[in-house]
């Protein structure tokens, strides 16, 4: 959609939103991605009905939707018009109202049920996180790096692979306008969806996809990122190549993932598939995709001070690419 619109479509999305259900719903979903059924308890309606007022405004251009599995998430628009639009709904609709207040109550309880299910997930898997991030350098190190190397430079969308906690979301929030994360498994969405929801970040979505083929657009971000993820996978270049294929003309691309090592254990107890990465072997892949690498860096654990050696030859390193066409304004 345009950045200006005719007076007909004017009429048609002030039609579309002068309806009292499908206003709360713009309302709810201006505080994250709802399915229908969040939206069926929420609203105290009939999933038909709820189901009917979601067609309206997804069909007015007004929410988007999106798959993931079996359920159907709905969200904000994207577009910069309609986004605009749909802030100053929720900008001018008074929070103290009955209605909104009820709605605004029963949101809060399906986001506090995520939250526990997130709990109980890290709770389920925190000794497999331990163990493997105790042989490596810590994340802030990394991000606080990654931070420098793209100091105040804003982008218009982001684009997190295998987005796990969204920790990079939250990490460059502030650097973009659009953010997306996508991970496959929809138990780490719950986490991520949770983290994000409590750091306030509502420019951002994650949505369950395939890596190796996701479900997006062709140039359409300007930072990726793909953070400890190749080492799962028995062919990383697809998944580089997917990422090169939704970068836009001049995009940079991060990497993070293991040096080469030979820690055998992580691939019969913790399904590594590859036991890191070279920087040959990095820089074939990103050329046969049409990236150019641009800086290499890297992270060795931290010394055992006790005996005076590092705890284990498991070095992180970080991969910067970038698309080298030129983005023509």
């Amino acid at each position: 959609m345009s950045s200006t619109l005719a007076i007909d479509q004017i009429i048609n999305l002030l039609k579309t939103i002068a309806e009292t259900t499908r206003l709360r719903i713009l309302i709810l979903l201006s505080g994250g991605d709802l399915t229908v059924s969040d939206l069926t308890r929420i609203l105290k309606q009939s999933q038909p009905r709820v189901s009917r007022h979601l067609k309206i405004l997804h069909e007015g251009g007004l929410i988007d939707r999106y798959q993931e599995g079996a359920w159907a998430y709905f969200r904000l628009s994207d577009d910069a018009t309609i986004s605009l639009l749909n802030e100053l709904i929720k900008r001018y609709c008074d929070p103290s109202d009955p209605t909104f207040k009820r709605d605004t109550d029963r949101l809060a309880e399906i986001k506090f049920e995520r939250q526990q299910r997130a709990t109980q997930y890290f709770s389920k898997n925190a000794q497999y996180w331990h163990k493997i991030r105790s042989l490596h350098v810590s994340e802030s190190a990394i991000e606080q790096r990654m931070q420098q190397l793209i100091g105040d430079r804003s982008f218009q969308a982001m684009l997190d692979i295998g987005t796990g906690t969204g920790s990079l979301l939250k990490l460059f929030a502030s650097h973009y306008l659009r953010g997306v994360g996508v991970d496959i498994n929809r138990d780490m969405l719950e986490v991520a969806r949770v983290n994000l929801d409590k750091a306030g970040i509502n420019h951002a979505q994650v949505r369950q996809g395939d890596i190796t083929a996701l479900p997006i657009e062709r140039e359409t971000f300007d930072l990726v990122t793909i953070y400890q993820v190749l080492h799962f996978l028995a062919d990383p270049q697809i998944a580089i190549r997917e990422a090169a294929r939704v970068m836009r003309p001049g995009a940079q691309l991060f990497i993070v993932d293991f040096a080469s090592h030979n820690l055998e254990f992580l691939r019969l107890d913790y399904a590594h598939l590859r036991l890191g990465f070279s920087d040959q072997q990095m820089e074939i892949w990103l050329e046969g995709c049409g990236l150019k690498l641009v800086d290499v860096e890297s992270f060795p654990p931290k010394a055992d001070k006790t005996r005076n050696r590092t705890k284990s030859n498991l070095t992180v390193k970080m991969w910067l690419a970038r698309d080298p066409r030129q983005l023509i304004a």
